[in-house]
């Protein structure tokens, strides 16, 4: 259920950060940040539904669902071809997800 959370965690912040990248460097119109506030505020919310006993763990593991969403975006979104730089990247940083995420605790 974690990766769910994380996936739609992902969405929300890439998409509250696209709106006001797209107000100050694509010149949309100034209320492009209503929805990326919204979405920014809606992002924590669903970071704090993951289960797990310590705010920085879920963090660093979202970072890596937080970068292949990322990835996904420029390629969907963005119509920019991913490199395979950008893929194994990705890739390094799904493996710390998963580490982090599946790792024995004790």
């Amino acid at each position: 259920m974690s990766l769910v959370i994380y996936a739609f965690a992902a969405l929300a912040e890439i998409a509250g950060c696209f709106a006001f990248w797209a107000w100050l460097r694509l010149d949309k119109p100034i209320w492009w940040l209503a929805p990326g506030v919204v979405a920014l505020a809606a992002f924590a919310w669903l970071l704090t539904l993951v289960p797990s006993e310590a705010a920085g763990r879920t963090y660093a593991a979202y970072g890596g669902i937080y970068i292949l969403a990322s990835i996904l975006w420029l390629w969907l979104v963005e119509q920019r071809v991913p490199d395979r730089w950008d893929v194994s990247g990705a890739f390094v940083c799904l493996l710390g997800t998963g580490i982090i995420l599946l790792g024995p605790r004790g």
